[in-house]
């Protein structure tokens, strides 16, 4: 079985912000730097270019477009294949990082075949 490729950090604050039900453009950028402890920042362009890709994976559905103060406002909603694409990232992070914590209590000198540094 081929394991999917890591999901960039953008695509996955993107994905988990529409978690809690559909946002519209705004919302989502908003979502996602709150949802990152602030460290991913979504420039507009980048935001509609991730979805579009998302939307033509099937991961991201528009679900309303409407006219508010003479500007279209769409609104995207995560989609069941989105959801899934979601929490496969999300438990390949956490393997990742359980591999990291379960070997923490080792140093680099204590791993086999490595010699301590002498200063």
């Amino acid at each position: 079985m081929t394991r999917p490729s890591a999901m960039r950090e953008p695509t996955y604050f993107v994905l988990a912000s529409l978690l809690a039900g559909p946002l519209h453009g705004y919302g989502i950028i908003k979502r996602a730097e709150e949802l990152s402890g602030g460290r991913v920042r979504l420039a507009t362009g980048t935001l509609y270019t991730a979805l579009d890709r998302l939307t033509a994976d099937g991961h991201v559905q528009l679900v309303s477009e409407q006219m508010v103060g003479g500007r279209l406002r769409r609104s995207y909603g995560l989609t069941e294949d989105g959801a899934t694409a979601l929490r496969a990232e999300a438990q390949r992070m956490a393997e990742a990082a359980r591999i990291v914590a379960d070997a923490a209590p080792r140093t680099v000198a204590g791993l086999p075949g490595r010699k301590p540094r002498t200063a």
